[in-house]
């Protein structure tokens, strides 16, 4: 058995993700009369954990929910530093407009409407800012220097080598020529002599221009070890972000090689008989330093910065539905699967094989036919930045379209045969859902294409999955899944454990189109093709049923897409028609 434990060490690891904290040591599971090695880390208790206790800890009704992720990627817990004006309290926030630490009280008393960031993921964050920047060091600029010095020391030598050689051609005309070259003889090896010395000389300053870096890079260094201290925490927090960047490599240019002119023999033409060095007037080539670009390094999600959810917790449910206006979706036939993109701007897609982009008052900015017939699945999405992010069933593969509309293979699936996708709004990964021979399975990748995780059965063996044919994802980092195998929204936590199953009010359910909300309801339409119960159902987080947003009363006719926007709208697509309906169903 493969034992991975909390292990540090300071090497260059492949990426960020893979980096190990700095500092040699061991750490202990933390529950007690355990002393296993440790290899997760709940970040709600900061406590380390083994494995078998992580699994304890999620059969825990109290802490099933916790975020428990590995060692290596824990939120760092803040240092505990009291607040002057409230003793009792401790400070954990940042006063973002005014740049001051506050605890709770502080801020309820002086800063209502100020935009405040969580203290603890700060200091995470900054935490894992020095992290990054020594893997950086350790990754690129300490391997870059030193492969640049040992260009010097390279060029150093062919130097040498090439005035050898010089030396030796002047030699053999002085020979020819003995009775008529011994001063002009004297005069070139002199000149020789002081072109290699300046180039020598040249080098050398160089040499040390590079030493003199590698000095810097390794004091800072520790610099940076130095405010993760947690004596130094609080600098760190205040310190400007542009002084944990590294300064640039110093830029150096490559010597210019003297070419040596054979002269011919002539008594009146000694001097070119002899030859001259001769100082090339190319301009020098700088040095070709490898982009910091190359250096793969998988960075995590900034703090996000938000008011106080005060505003948040003020919106319930409304006790009716207000239907706020609809539209009909130029280049499509239905709106079969809806993807919110920045901005207002949406992508709807229809059973013919076309994707459009229209904008927040329906007008079409452009239009894109893929490669494979279309279907009733949620088979495309929009990521953090703004790209569209399709499936190509054919082709077994995931495709990407930029921001300037370029369409490049992003994932390959193998022998896996995609179904649907979702871009995660919180950390910006890629779940797909797919079959093969009959199974079916929810793989996890990061926005760079690196899978990370397969869901793929529960704890006791059994499939989650049968056709998971629309996906989503929670503001609690929840996995909801619409499963038309099953007939059944399937919610598995973060770490893939099966939280619970709908399957939803009658005894026929059929989930199509899903999506979550800011109070991290969940929404389902329940599309049936005989419109017997056609309706889009909402669930509570944990999986109670609340009521039905919308039924064919309301005029709802074969629902199978469902979005939410930022101003929490619904947007609601239909099978049949290519009319988007948009709706307000919280107050």
């Amino acid at each position: 058995m493969e034992i991975h434990m909390a292990l540090s060490k300071p090497i260059a690891p492949e990426s960020l993700h893979d980096a190990p904290d700095i500092g040699q040591h061991y750490v202990e599971c933390a529950t007690e009369n355990c002393n296993k090695n440790c290899q997760y880390y709940c970040n709600p208790c900061h406590r380390p954990m083994c494995e078998q206790c992580r699994e304890e800890h999620f059969k825990n009704q109290a802490t099933k929910n916790h975020e428990v992720v590995q060692y290596r990627q824990r939120t760092y817990q803040l240092p505990v530093e009291k607040c002057k004006d409230h003793p009792t309290k401790d400070i954990d926030m940042l006063c973002d407009e005014c740049q001051v630490l506050l605890c709770s009280k502080c801020a309820t008393a002086n800063h209502r409407g100020h935009i405040l960031t969580d203290l603890e993921a700060f200091y995470s964050e900054r935490c894992k800012r020095c992290l990054e920047e020594i893997y950086k060091i350790h990754k690129y600029f300490l391997p870059t220097t030193q492969n640049l010095q040992k260009e010097i020391k390279e060029d150093a030598t062919e130097i040498k080598i090439v005035l050898k050689d010089m030396r030796k051609i002047m030699k053999t005309e002085a020979e020819t020529l003995k009775s008529l070259v011994d001063e002009m003889l004297s005069k070139n090896l002199e000149e020789a002599d002081k072109v290699e010395e300046s180039l020598i000389e040249l080098l050398q300053s160089q040499d040390k221009t590079y030493s003199g870096y590698t000095s810097y890079l390794n004091d800072f260094i520790k610099e940076l070890h130095g405010y993760l201290s947690p004596n130094d925490s609080l600098k760190l927090i205040i310190i400007a972000a542009k002084n944990l960047e590294t300064q640039p490599i110093p830029d150096t240019s490559k010597p210019v090689l003297p070419i040596f002119t054979a002269g011919q023999y002539s008594k009146e033409v000694v001097s070119k008989l002899l030859g001259n060095i001769q100082i090339s007037n190319t301009n020098p080539e700088n040095r070709k330093i490898k982009p910091k670009e190359a250096v793969s390094i998988h960075l995590k999600p900034t703090v996000k910065q938000t008011k106080p959810s005060a505003e948040k917790q003020k919106l319930i449910l409304s006790s009716s539905v207000t239907k706020i206006r609809e539209f009909r979706v130029p280049a499509v036939g239905s709106a079969c699967h809806l993807s919110m993109g920045k901005s207002g701007r949406l992508w709807v897609s229809d059973l013919w094989a076309n994707l459009a982009e229209i904008d927040i008052e329906g007008n079409l900015l452009q239009k894109i036919r893929i490669s494979f017939l279309g279907d009733n699945n949620g088979y495309h999405t929009v990521t953090r930045g703004g790209d569209l992010v399709y499936k190509d069933s054919n082709k077994k593969c995931i495709r990407r379209v930029t921001t300037d509309n370029k369409v490049i293979e992003f994932l390959k699936l193998g022998s896996w045969k995609p179904l649907s996708i979702y871009a995660s709004l919180i950390n910006g990964d890629i779940l797909v859902g797919m079959k093969k021979n009959g199974k079916a399975k929810i793989t996890r990748y990061r926005e760079t294409g690196k899978e990370i995780q397969n869901i793929l059965r529960e704890t006791e063996g059994q499939e989650l999955y049968r056709n998971p044919h629309y996906i989503t994802e929670n503001i609690n980092g929840d996995i909801c899944t619409s499963d038309i195998g099953k007939r059944a929204v399937v919610v598995v936590n973060k770490p893939g454990q099966r939280m619970f199953s709908y399957t939803g009010q009658n005894t026929e359910f059929h989930p199509y189109g899903i999506c979550t909300d800011v109070l991290g309801h969940i929404l389902v339409c329940d599309y049936d093709k005989w419109a017997l119960f056609n309706s889009v159902h909402l669930l509570h987080q944990d999986g109670q049923f609340l009521c039905y947003v919308l039924t064919k009363e309301q005029g709802v006719q074969n629902p199978t897409s469902v979005c939410v926007d930022d101003e929490n709208n619904l947007y609601v697509g239909h099978r049949d028609t290519n009319i988007v309906t948009v709706y307000k169903y919280l107050q």
